[in-house]
Formats: structure tokens, sequence, C-alpha cells
């Protein structure tokens, strides 16, 4: 979400952000209503992120689709076959219908049509995607359908997951706490988790330590700095003197810990003062004036 809100503030640009809430119904066996729920308190982790209410549309699939967003979906969903769909996505004669209907609804917001409300008369608008790499295969899908159905291709950037705090052989895991770092945890949680359960590439002594450095290419803490320190030049003298031996392991720890507690701390801030009604401006469906300024 910080992407996107470099994005929108660099660019001054429109923003929409889909909510998949029916996605979580199918996908993680929620009930409506719970999928629901939760949509609504991400949307309150999102606009914590400073996101400027004038230019962007939240919105949720289940309260959302409908009209011109349909539309598009069915003439999405004509032009990919059955066979198509199981070859990107691997769904197997297990899965219900669902999940093989559900890749039209992910496509369509990437064209302007599909919300008339913010975008009429601009259909020739270009569409850029901020998404996490495990989306892509929705979107190759849908640059391959785009020019079909009279729509300009979107473009996409892809990042790529944090790794687990055990290593990049580890996975997070909402069933392993100690596997990530949440936007709620404390800052004592925080201090013990990276302490704990961060894997090092720091040497097993300090005297071999000293004589050989750390591995930077396993060390998680290393790699979380470098998606949080926002100081090029305190990160690069980090790695140079931990990779030479002259920081130690603790010290590393030490200044991620730092780091990601003020981050966490700032979010939670500014979380607390999301209200409701700070929602509901975000998702109602308004004209955005000075859209295009």
């Amino acid at each position: 979400m910080f992407t996107n809100r470099y994005l929108q503030d660099a660019f001054k640009v429109p923003l929409v952000i889909q909510l998949t809430d029916d996605e979580k119904c199918m996908w993680k066996n929620l009930s409506v209503e719970e999928s629901q729920r939760l949509a609504r308190e991400n949307a309150k982790d999102i606009i914590a992120c400073g996101f400027d209410v004038t230019k962007t549309f939240i919105f949720s699939d289940f309260d959302y689709v409908g009209g011109a967003f349909y539309k598009n979906m069915v003439k999405v969903a004509k032009c990919v076959t059955y066979n198509k769909v199981v070859g990107i996505f691997g769904f197997t004669g297990e899965d219900h219908i669902g999940k093989v209907s559900f890749p039209p609804v992910q496509a369509v917001p990437s064209f302007p049509s599909s919300f008339p409300h913010l975008f009429s008369g601009k259909d020739h608008l270009r569409c850029l995607i901020p998404c996490a790499i495990d989306q892509d295969p929705y979107f190759r899908m849908t640059r391959d359908v785009a020019p079909r159905i009279g729509y300009h291709k979107p473009a996409l950037i892809e990042s790529s997951f944090f790794p687990a705090l055990q290593g990049e052989t580890g996975k997070m895991s909402a069933s392993d706490p100690n596997s990530a770092i949440y936007v709620t945890d404390s800052a004592k949680a925080i201090k013990n988790k990276i302490n704990k359960y961060a894997f090092s590439g720091g040497q097993e002594s300090v005297e071999l330590h000293r004589k050989l450095g750390a591995n930077l290419e396993v060390d998680i803490p290393v790699k979380y700095l470098s998606f949080f320190l926002e100081d090029d030049a305190e990160l690069e003298h980090i790695k140079k003197e931990y990779g030479a031996g002259g920081m130690l392991t603790g010290e590393v720890k030490q200044r991620l810990a730092k780091v990601l507690t003020e981050l966490v701390e700032r979010h939670q801030v500014a979380r607390a003062a999301v209200t409701d009604e700070m929602v509901d401006a975000f998702m109602a469906v308004r004209p955005l004036p000075n859209m295009f300024d």
C-alpha cells in the first residue's frame, strides 16, 4: 500500500482499491458476513496509510459489482475458455464453480468503463496495477483479453513477498504468529520476534564472525532493513560493516527492531484515528473532485 500511496502523491492520480471480500469468502471458507466485516477492517488499515480521499475510491466486490462493472465481467468471461482458466489457475474438478467464475471480477477494475461515476467519457485512460507477484496470473489473463474487447492492456508493478522471519525457505503463515511482524504487534513483541526468530547470517561465535563476517544473502534482518530503512547510506554502511564482521548480529537486530517499532507505532496511531465514517467516505460511490489536476 505504501507503493500506491507514493504513486498517488508523486503523480496526483486517481486510485481505485478493490477489496475482494468475495474471494476471501470462496477461498478461505468464511461466511459472507465475516468476509464483509474483514474487508472494512482492511479498509481502515489502508486508509491509515494516508491516502487522499479526494482521489481515492475503495470498493468491496459484494457492494459494488453490477451495472457497467458486471457488463465488463461478462465481456471478459466470454473470452476465456474453461481449459484456459484451468491452465492459468490450476483449478481441479474438486474446486467449486465460484473459484472458476472469479477471475473476471479481479480483471475488470483494469478498465475505466467499469467505474462510470469516476471515468465517464474517459475510457481511453490507461491503468497501472501495483500488486504482489501472486496476482500475476489474473492480469496476464487480463492483458490477453483486453484488446479483444476494445480496451488497453493494464501495466503492472509487481512486488515480491517479505521472507518469513525464519528464513527464505520458510513461509509467512497466519497459523504461526512468529513468522512475521504484524501491524498490531507491541514494541516488546517486535523486539522478541526479531531477537528470537529472525534468521541470522552471522557466524557461530564472535571470533569467527569478526574474521568471516555475515552472509548477507541469507540474513533476514538485513533483508528487512532493505525494505524498511529509508536512509540508503545507513543501509549500505550496515551491509558493509556487518558483511565484514565489524557489526554483530545483535546490533543489526537492534536497529531493525527500532525501525519496525517506529513504523508500526505510527501506523497504530493512524489506524486508531480511522472512523467508520471515514471508511464510508472512501467507499461512497461519488464523483471525485480534482481527479485530473
